[in-house]
């Protein structure tokens, strides 16, 4: 019997019409301008060297589009670069090339440009702006240091035995946003400088709202810590490092104080440091460990944290302190797969700490757009689900006369005119008028 081969039942053509596969992008630019991003971008970070060369928004905005899209790499700009209607779309009239973007991240991470510092002043501008319409005053922030591998010529070892980074992240559990970042060198010890970047995530709040909490893994476990959160009047639950004090702690805790606790149990006892002012809780959980029959082992392994929490049982600061993992780890985990932060692009340390920055601007943008933009039934969407079901909406771009039309099809026009609504309604709130620092 002779082979048929199967054909499928279209053909290709070239069209000269304006199109673009992702539609939905041009909501998202909307409410970058309604954020008056473009002019706060140009404003913070310093100007192109020449009149030939491109302002700073001309680098950024591609890029916080490119990453809420889905891009990964340099060169995927160039997939908005070919999108003729979703440039048109976005006024996007002028687009750096890849390269040249690189060049500029490469001048931006110097310490002459003040690059780094201006993109820190945007994104504390967004994290103010955002957090203004929230009706909280109190807020927890979670803070965690997470390695992206890397392997540049420059980039060091971290302590997990891999080259690249280890940049610090502190997030705002209520509502997810970043507070803060620091991107390091993947040798940085992850103790080092926990005090300072906790002081500088309270001083990004804006007036009338301030960090009330703060949660940490080990690393922060420091007498430093402790003392200006008991200064500062905030409560902490902290992973507690199991140095000789605190082993000596655990064993003085009596078999009877002990208490059923999840898959194991669970106690708590008074500790201090030499250099605390003040003493505070050690809630220790053990479990029962597997013998072994040929090693000696000891017959728990335990899991402690300090915190300062009254008035409470030890479980109820432990599940308090266990929600750091949905709070930070996965806020940390969607910022560097969902924007694409596990892959560095450039060989110097200095312009990959730039892309770090503009990722962390991307995420909270992305978190903005998600509350005031996108309305019921999103507020919990990852940017993979937004992505599949609103960004790659293909569209035609129409003329008549003056007009741009983006026409998009007849199941989807209803959503798009009401993100559009909610986007002008933001702007007419306010939503363009700057956080002052």
């Amino acid at each position: 019997m002779g082979s048929s081969q199967t054909v499928l039942p279209f053909k290709l053509a070239a069209s000269d019409e304006s199109l673009t596969a992702h539609g939905g992008l041009a909501l998202l630019g909307e409410y970058l301008r309604a954020m008056s991003m473009r002019g706060l971008m140009n404003h913070e970070l310093p100007g192109p060297g020449s009149a030939a060369g491109y302002d700073p928004s001309a680098h950024i905005l591609p890029l916080v589009l490119m990453l809420a899209g889905g891009g990964r790499t340099l060169e995927d700009l160039r997939v908005l670069r070919h999108d003729e209607g979703l440039r048109l779309l976005l006024r996007l009239h002028e687009m750096p090339s890849s390269d040249a973007t690189g060049d500029w991240l490469r001048r931006m991470g110097t310490k002459e440009s003040g690059g780094l510092a201006g993109l820190q002043r945007v994104n504390r501008s967004v994290l103010r702006r955002l957090l203004r319409r929230d009706e909280r005053m109190d807020y927890t922030l979670d803070i965690d240091a997470t390695q992206i591998v890397a392997e540049k010529r420059e980039a060091h070892t971290t302590y997990k035995g891999e080259k690249g980074y280890m940049p610090m992240v502190g997030h705002v559990a209520e509502i997810g946003v970043v507070a803060g970042y620091e991107f390091r060198e993947g040798n940085a010890a992850p103790a080092a400088g926990n005090l300072e970047f906790l002081q500088a995530c309270a001083r990004n709040m804006p007036k009338g709202k301030k960090i009330a909490a703060v949660r940490a893994d080990s690393a922060a476990y420091q007498a430093t810590i402790f003392n200006w959160c008991e200064e500062t009047g905030k409560a902490f639950a902290i992973g507690a490092d199991q140095d000789v004090a605190v082993k000596a702690g655990i064993a003085a805790i009596s078999e009877s104080d002990w208490t059923k606790f999840r898959d194991g149990e669970i106690a708590e006892t008074v500790h201090c440091m030499n250099k605390t002012k003040r003493a505070f809780r050690l809630i220790v959980m053990r479990r029962s460990r597997e013998q072994d029959l040929f090693e000696d082992k000891a017959p728990y392994r335990y899991h402690a944290i300090a915190s300062n929490r009254a008035n409470e049982d030890a479980a109820a600061t432990m599940e308090w302190y266990a929600r750091r993992g949905d709070a930070s780890e996965n806020r940390i985990k969607d910022l560097k797969i969902g924007f694409g932060m596990e892959y560095m692009p450039c060989g110097s340390f200095e312009a990959n700490a730039v892309f770090f920055a503009i990722g962390a601007l991307a995420y909270n943008l992305y978190l903005g757009f998600r509350g005031i933009a996108l309305g019921q039934g999103w507020e919990r969407s990852q940017v993979q689900t937004v992505r599949w079901r609103l960004f790659q909406t293909a569209g035609k771009i129409v003329r008549h006369g003056r007009q741009l039309f983006l026409k998009i099809s007849a199941a989807m026009l209803d959503v798009f005119a009401a993100i559009r609504e909610r986007c002008a309604r933001f702007m007419q709130e306010g939503g363009a008028v700057p956080e002052t620092s």
